[in-house]
């Protein structure tokens, strides 16, 4: 360890900071998180909003102001902002300039569905809603916002952990009564199916009798047919 760090110091540890930044800004996203692993140093660099600000301008150089109007706000810290414009870019294929907010509406989404296992993320129906508030305020219209709000649902499901807090949230999804509201304001069909796929393939191991059955009542009670797969035990 003491000679690791020696090394470190003669080499790449003894450039002042903005340059180690700017050389770690251009490694890609995908070394970030060895590169973390390397030195204590190495990850306080990550830690800090001068890398953060630093990968803003290296990657998304030109940005416009990011402050809008709605229920979910503006990022406070430049890492924040960068997750989003990733999101939006890679995740959802958008244009991260003119798009910014498809990554901060999935993280506000994924966010409030992860809150600690001893508090309950809020009905399926005003964490729609409110992502529907926030891309009609910002200009877009009923269908684009119902679109949208229907593709981070996809989204942040698809990317779940697979484990017990997962299992639970689906099935507290898929339990969930209706709520009847206008649209664009009604939850999507596809996020509904794809809830019950994922109970029904990823976690069919997990569901105990009773679980299982009742799931399934609620699937037949919504879905006509259903598919064969999500049959039999």
């Amino acid at each position: 360890m003491e000679e690791e760090e020696e090394e470190e110091e003669v080499g790449i540890g003894k450039l002042p900071e903005h340059v180690v930044i700017e050389i770690f800004v251009r490694a890609g996203v995908c070394e970030w998180p060895q590169i973390c692993c390397v030195s204590k140093k190495w990850a306080w660099v990550f830690r800090s909003d001068c890398f953060w600000q630093g990968a803003l301008s290296f990657s998304y150089p030109l940005l416009p102001n990011n402050w809008w109007a709605g229920p979910i706000p503006p990022p406070l810290n430049p890492k924040r902002r960068f997750m989003a414009l990733y999101i939006t870019h890679h995740l959802f294929a958008s244009d991260p300039h003119t798009e910014e907010l498809i990554g901060h509406c999935y993280l506000f989404l994924r966010d409030q569905l992860l809150l600690h296992p001893s508090l309950m993320p809020p009905h399926s129906g005003i964490l729609h809603g409110t992502l529907i508030d926030q891309f009609i305020g910002c200009g877009k219209s009923r269908d684009v916002a119902h679109d949208l709000a229907s593709r981070i649902w996809l989204a942040v499901v698809d990317n779940l952990h697979e484990d017990h807090y997962t299992f639970s949230l689906l099935k507290r999804l898929a339990q969930e009564g209706d709520i009847f509201l206008p649209y664009p304001y009604t939850r999507s069909l596809k996020v509904q199916w794809r809830v019950f796929e994922k109970l029904f393939t990823d976690f069919r191991d997990c569901f105990n009798n009773l679980d299982y059955y009742d799931i399934l009542a609620c699937a037949k009670s919504r879905f006509h047919p259903i598919p064969s797969a999500w049959l039999g035990r």
